[in-house]
């Protein structure tokens, strides 16, 4: 049996890979996958996104979490990037913040178990998985594909705070 926590008290999911960490420039992901623990570390983080992070940690009342799908191996040089980036101070998101699951599939259990109303992901099939558990998803990053219509397409974290922000307010009027 699916139960989630309150659903009217606005909560984010966000993904980490592609989404927080960059996954462009040279190397790509391998340098954060397979290279050095130096070259895992210098891996960029995308453009605007912890200030924008910060921006919508607020606007939840620091009801925000990072939810992502990896091994133990890139779990410790997630948490080691993390850390070395500074992202918890930056993006005012506390360490307990952070969960990780094995399988794509699984996020839709911490988006069940955190109460999640707005989850930002790159990977289409998470949305798949998560439809119907979280009211509100962002598909981050440039499309070549058609986006699925329970999705908003975000190709910037510009536009995931446009977006989200928005909702926020309609959600808000409206005496949600």
């Amino acid at each position: 049996m699916e139960t989630r926590a309150d659903p009217r008290t606005p909560r984010l999911g966000v993904d980490i890979g592609r989404v927080i960490i960059g996954g462009g420039g040279p190397g790509g992901d391998t340098a954060f996958f397979d290279g050095s623990e130096e070259d895992m570390l210098a891996t960029p983080e995308v453009f605007d996104a912890l200030p924008t992070l910060a921006r919508l940690v607020d606007a939840f009342g620091g009801r925000v979490w990072l939810v992502s799908k990896c091994g133990p191996r890139i779990q410790a040089r997630t948490l080691a990037w993390l850390a070395a980036h500074d992202v918890h101070r930056r993006a005012g998101l506390p360490r307990e913040q952070v969960r990780f699951c094995r399988r794509r599939e699984d996020k839709r259990a911490h988006c069940l178990n955190l109460g999640l109303t707005h989850f930002v992901d790159d990977h289409p099939e998470v949305h798949a998985a998560i439809r119907g558990a979280v009211d509100h998803q962002y598909l981050f990053g440039p499309r070549r594909r058609p986006v699925p219509a329970h999705v908003v397409h975000t190709p910037a974290w510009a536009d995931v705070e446009r977006e989200i922000l928005a909702e926020l307010v309609g959600t808000a009027a409206a005496g949600v």
